[in-house]
């Protein structure tokens, strides 16, 4: 485990304040780093950052390409001021500053995204031309053509699932996906514009963050949405039926003293074997474009990197299905060989369900193992996730974006576990009943304290937040995605208290 010491928080860019009503690449995202630097945070992780819609919950887990970025992120302002925009009308889109309001926010950042690129077909300089030939150029056989070409025949057939198109679409008929390119040109341009606009702000992004010494935590979710270019265009890779359907589906059983009860995600499942055929060639692209963007990973659901559940498709019952193998030797083989030591790049989220097997799959290869306080079953001194056992082959966190926040943990907890807690913490409750106020910075200090390699907050459990603010709840498809900060929550008062608890931490 070779990961430096060091401390970050956790923040959807999402959830950035921001006038579009959804947090963007500019200068949203460049005041966080900010806060970042001034309170001595050395890495800002969030959620996977591929295209989201309404149709699917908005989740970042479900989106529509393990490759593409989200075009809502990309700041209108700065195409304004590039002069594609003559303005941005941002009336009413952030009448909640709270809440994204995702179906408000989508039409309006596309309709000046389109806006936008009618401006740049028309007043883009020389030089912006290149750069978006070249964009063009270096990523139309890795995933841009399949990508937008995807997203346009979706928008000509309505929004439906992929599966529901007609045959020779469905199918990928050459001759009718060729003459589809010709039909629908001007929406894969503007697809393309997107994606070349995302690429180009997050890149300024990724400069800004590593001149303040903040680095970038991205996030692989180990499955990618059935309605997905990725699935559509790489079929051979996913247990698939004739028409393209999931013959098996993700997700998990029940298991014995374990937070997560089962869970039926309903995301295709991969062909291992035809992926170790190709020489897990799908998978090496995947991480190379995310390695390219974040400076380090979380590995979701490293479980099903060993073995995964397989769930009849027809099956709603997630307890129903089987453990299957993955060639899990060879396809960290083959990311060694890529990418070399994986330990410097990747961490593994190795809870639910881990067996001896996972953890020594873990251990070979030098990833670091994730602990959350959540978790802790504050009676039980050996309980795993216990701050005084996490090593320096530990990324900690005070919460995630699965889990309550701090307090709302500690609000939840029965009197026996919170009584445990403020012995754990050598806190007297009955001498000290501000607790209850300060135990969101309870949290904090008992993490970085913590041997921990890297330890991570929420945002708001620095801000000291409760179950209000909570990001998402596993297993609803209401009102999650959704909690945004405010601007002025971000105050030099917090940075400060940050600051003093990670250099008094060694962090």
């Amino acid at each position: 485990m070779t990961l430096e010491r060091g401390s970050g928080l956790f923040l959807h860019i999402a959830s950035l304040p921001g006038p579009q009503g959804i947090g963007s690449l500019g200068d949203p995202a460049r005041r966080f780093v900010d806060f970042l630097s001034r309170a001595d945070q050395s890495a800002w992780q969030f959620c996977p950052i591929g295209p989201t819609t309404v149709e699917y919950g908005n989740s970042p887990y479900s989106a529509l390409s393990a490759a593409a970025g989200n075009p809502l992120f990309v700041d209108l302002a700065d195409l304004r001021e590039r002069g594609w925009l003559d303005d941005v009308d941002d009336a009413g889109v952030d009448a909640d500053p709270d809440r994204v309001a995702y179906g408000r926010v989508t039409t309006h950042v596309e309709r000046h995204l389109r806006q936008a690129h009618a401006g740049f077909e028309t007043d883009a300089t020389a030089a912006e031309r290149r750069a978006f030939t070249a964009f063009r150029e270096a990523n139309a056989d890795d995933w841009l053509d399949d990508y937008t070409l995807f997203r346009a025949l979706k928008r000509d057939h309505d929004g439906v699932a992929w599966t529901e198109w007609p045959a020779e679409h469905r199918d990928r008929d050459p001759d009718a996906l060729a003459a589809a390119r010709a039909d629908l040109a001007d929406e894969i341009a503007f697809r393309e514009f997107c994606q070349f606009c995302f690429a180009q702000q997050w890149d300024a992004l990724r400069s800004y963050a590593h001149e303040r010494g903040v680095s970038l935590v991205g996030d692989v979710p180990i499955y990618v949405a059935g309605d997905s270019a990725d699935v559509w265009a790489n079929r051979a890779v996913f247990q698939l039926d004739a028409e393209g359907r999931p013959t098996a589906v993700a997700g998990v059983p029940d298991a014995p003293d374990e937070v997560f009860s089962a869970q039926r995600w309903g995301m295709p499942l991969f062909d291992w074997d035809e992926l170790e055929r190709t020489g897990f060639e799908w998978w090496v692209g995947r991480l190379d474009r995310l390695f390219d963007r974040c400076d380090l990973v979380r590995i979701d659901h490293f479980r099903g990197l060993e073995q995964y559940w397989a769930i009849p498709a027809d099956e709603p019952d997630p307890n129903v299905g089987e453990w299957r193998d993955v060639p899990s030797e060879a396809f960290f083989d083959r990311l060694e060989h890529e990418f070399g030591d994986l330990s410097t790049r990747a961490f593994a989220e190795d809870i639910g369900h881990l067996t001896d097997a996972v953890d020594e799959l873990r251990g070979r290869y030098g990833l670091a193992s994730l602990k959350l306080l959540p978790f802790v079953g504050w009676c039980d001194d050996d309980h795993p996730h216990m701050p005084h056992r996490w090593t320096d082959a530990t990324v900690g966190y005070t919460s995630t974006h699965d889990s309550d926040t701090a307090r709302g943990t500690y609000e939840s907890l029965s009197p026996e576990e919170r009584a445990c807690l403020h012995d754990y913490v050598g806190v007297d409750a009955g001498g000290d009943p501000a607790i209850a106020e300060t135990v969101h910075e309870v949290f904090v200090e008992a993490a970085w304290r913590s041997d921990a390699s890297l330890v991570l907050a929420q945002l708001q459990d620095v801000l000291g937040l409760g179950s209000e603010a909570r990001f998402n709840v596993p297993g609803t498809t209401e009102d999650n995605w959704a909690w945004r900060v405010r601007a002025a929550a971000l105050t030099d008062e917090r940075a400060d208290w940050l600051a003093d608890v990670t250099r008094a931490a060694g962090r």
